[in-house]
């Protein structure tokens, strides 16, 4: 694959910089800071796990900080604008039960 410039940025003023432990400090993109995937909950394709509490944990997650992952977002960027389009006029205590019944973690009452 041809290397896109415009796919990697680096930050390493940044006082997390890198902000997942074990990560190469050569190739990390700073690019996605926040995974717009996130959203996606189990449909993203990362390396995460859920919390007792249903809280997604991407801590051991780098998928949003590789070189190539510009091109992964493009290829679901129907399901973020839809799930986007879902949450956004939900008040910021609503957001995350509607995200947990969007994925099924949790039954409607």
């Amino acid at each position: 694959m041809t290397t896109k410039h415009f796919n990697f940025f680096q930050n390493k003023e940044c006082e997390y910089f890198p902000c997942h432990e074990g990560a190469d400090r050569e190739t990390f993109n700073c690019m996605f800071c926040y995974c717009p995937l996130y959203m996606l909950r189990d449909k993203c394709g990362g390396d995460f796990v859920y919390l007792k509490d249903g809280t997604k944990d991407c801590s051991g997650c780098l998928k949003a900080h590789d070189k190539d992952f510009a091109d992964i977002v493009l290829s679901k960027w129907e399901e973020i604008r839809a799930g986007a389009a879902l949450v956004q006029y939900l008040r910021p205590e609503e957001q995350c039960t509607t995200q947990k019944k969007i994925s099924g973690l949790e039954e409607e009452k």
